[in-house]
This record gives C-alpha cells, sequence and structure tokens, in this order.
C-alpha cells in the first residue's frame, strides 16, 4: 500500500469550518466539529483531507464532506447508515463494495448518490464509508449486484494518514 502525502496544508476560516460541519451534520445526523476546533484543510490524491485537532476526521471527495471512519467513532451518526451481515464484514474491511445480499438493513432516507456509513448487525460499530449505488429502500431487498461504492475503510490509507501524522 502507498503511503498518501498530503499537500497545501492551510487553516479553515470559522465560515468555512460552519460550512462543511453543517453538511457533514445534516446528512448524518451528528453533532461534529464546530468554529472553536482547530481545522485544517489538505490536498489529497483523489481527496481533500479535513484535519481536526491534527486528525483526519472527514474528507472532502468530489464536494460532497464525508466523515471518515474515526471521524464517525468520534462523533456517532444517527442517518445514512447502511447495515451488512456478518458475512460481509471481512469483505468490507478490505475495501470491497457493498453488495446487495449482504445488505441487512439500511435508513430508508438514502438516496442515490448520497454519502452512506457502513457497519455490521452484530457491534453496529462503522467501518467503511461510501457512496450509495441505489435508494435505501432498494437496497435490502435486491437479489445481487452492488449497493454501495466503496471510498474509505478501517486500515486503507487514509485511515493510516493519522498514524503517519503522529509518527
Amino acid at each position: 500500500m502507498t503511503e498518501i502525502h498530503l499537500r497545501k496544508r492551510h487553516r479553515l476560516r470559522r465560515k468555512e469550518i460552519s460550512a462543511i460541519a453543517g453538511r457533514i451534520d445534516a446528512a448524518f445526523g451528528t453533532k461534529s466539529f464546530d468554529e472553536d476546533d482547530t481545522v485544517d484543510m489538505a490536498e489529497g490524491p483523489g481527496f481533500d483531507a479535513v484535519l481536526v485537532d491534527g486528525k483526519v476526521l472527514a474528507v472532502v471527495v468530489d464536494g460532497e464532506p464525508f466523515l471518515t471512519v474515526r471521524g464517525l467513532l468520534r462523533y456517532g451518526a444517527t442517518k445514512r447508515f447502511v447495515t451488512v451481515d456478518m458475512g460481509a464484514v471481512k469483505f468490507i474491511a478490505n475495501g470491497a463494495d457493498v453488495m446487495s445480499p449482504g445488505i441487512v438493513s439500511a435508513d430508508p432516507a438514502i438516496a442515490e448518490g448520497d454519502p452512506v456509513w457502513i457497519r455490521d448487525e452484530r457491534n453496529k460499530r462503522p467501518m467503511a464509508v461510501g457512496r450509495a449505488l441505489v435508494p435505501g429502500p432498494a437496497m435490502a431487498g435486491k437479489d445481487k449486484g452492488k449497493a454501495v461504492k466503496s471510498i474509505h475503510y478501517v486500515g486503507d490509507r487514509i485511515w493510516l494518514l493519522d498514524e503517519a501524522i503522529e509518527a
């Protein structure tokens, strides 16, 4: 796995922080970082990293802000979840897209193209973030095909960024 290098790191203004946090909070039903936190933005390959107090807790992909798995673990989320059965966990943990047969349930408010987070049915803990390829109500009802395109998962290059920053 190649290492990610962040470029052009800069501190965000209060107005920028409020805009990004507001979009994340509305999408995921959470209360994330705010203007009182130290928030930086840096360019990565294919995404912009949002660093809160030195940790990558969000990314911006194609103009859409997503909480990272670490961000979901810190702030929690109540919306846009996709729950998968335990048989799908090992594949998702290796970066696979989420297939419809492995989905147990999904937030019915999910629309095609929305950022979503993936959790397992037993622990309900976040393990990946992706983009919905079908609406929430259709996810668990399909017998075949992809339902979520994986963007970030535990152990990938974005996850390892925090460890590299601390070193």
